[in-house]
C-alpha cells in the first residue's frame, strides 16, 4: 500500500457525490435525520465544520463518548457543492503558499466565506499518523447553501460507532476495522490542491 502524502483529501465517495462527518447532541441529530436536511436547533449562524476523515473525527468526538457530539451524522454532498467550498477556501495556516506575506494571508483570511485546515490524521486507536487529513469550515455565508443545495442524504452512523468502540474496548480490532467506512484518495483539480495547499 502505498505511503499517502503529506497532505491528500481521502474521502467516501462516487461519481457525484462525497461523504462528510459531523458529531452533534441528539436533539440537532434527530431533526436533521427527521427533516433529511439540517433545521434548528443547528445553528445557521456560526461556522459548521465537516470532515471527510472518519477516523479524525472518532479522535475528536471521542468516539461519540464527548458531551454535544453523541450522535455521528454521515453527510453526503454532492462534489459540486465540495469543489464549490474548497474554490472559496483560505487555509488556516499564514505560511500557506499563495500569499505573499502575513497581511496578505491575514486580509483574505478574515474575508474568507470558507476556512480550510490540515489537522493530523488518526489511526483506529487515535494515534497521530505522519500525514494530515483536512476539515473544512463553513461559514454563516454559504450554510445555507450547504444545506440548501448540496445534501442529498444524512446517515445516522452513531450504532456503527458504538459498535467499533465496543469491538476497540474488548480489543476485536479486526471486527472494528471491518466496521470502517471506505476512503479513497479524492482527485482535486490542480487549481484547488494549490488553493487548500495540498500535496501535488
Amino acid at each position: 500500500m502505498a505511503t499517502p502524502k503529506l497532505r491528500e483529501v481521502r474521502a467516501d465517495y462516487d461519481a457525484n457525490t462525497i461523504v462528510v462527518y459531523q458529531a452533534y447532541s441528539s436533539q440537532i441529530a434527530n431533526a436533521a435525520l427527521e427533516h433529511g436536511r439540517f433545521v434548528a436547533p443547528f445553528s445557521f449562524h456560526r461556522m459548521t465544520w465537516i470532515k471527510p476523515s472518519f477516523l479524525w473525527l472518532m479522535a475528536r468526538s471521542n468516539w461519540g463518548a464527548r458531551a454535544g457530539q453523541e450522535r455521528t451524522l454521515a453527510v453526503r454532498i454532492t462534489r459540486t457543492g465540495w469543489e464549490r467550498a474548497l474554490s472559496l477556501a483560505v487555509p488556516t495556516d499564514p505560511q500557506a503558499p499563495g500569499y505573499e506575506h502575513y497581511d496578505a494571508w491575514r486580509a483574505a483570511f478574515d474575508q474568507a466565506a470558507v476556512h480550510v485546515q490540515w489537522d493530523t490524521e488518526r489511526s483506529l486507536h487515535g494515534a497521530g499518523l505522519p500525514y494530515y487529513s483536512i476539515q473544512v469550515g463553513l461559514s454563516r455565508h454559504v450554510i445555507r447553501e450547504f444545506v440548501d443545495a448540496w445534501i442529498t442524504e444524512i446517515v445516522d452512523f452513531t450504532e456503527r460507532v458504538r459498535k467499533m468502540r465496543d469491538f476497540l474496548n474488548s480489543r476485536q480490532l479486526d471486527k472494528a476495522r471491518r466496521l470502517l467506512p471506505r476512503e479513497m484518495v479524492y482527485p482535486l483539480p490542480l487549481e484547488l490542491r494549490r488553493r487548500i495547499g495540498a500535496s501535488e
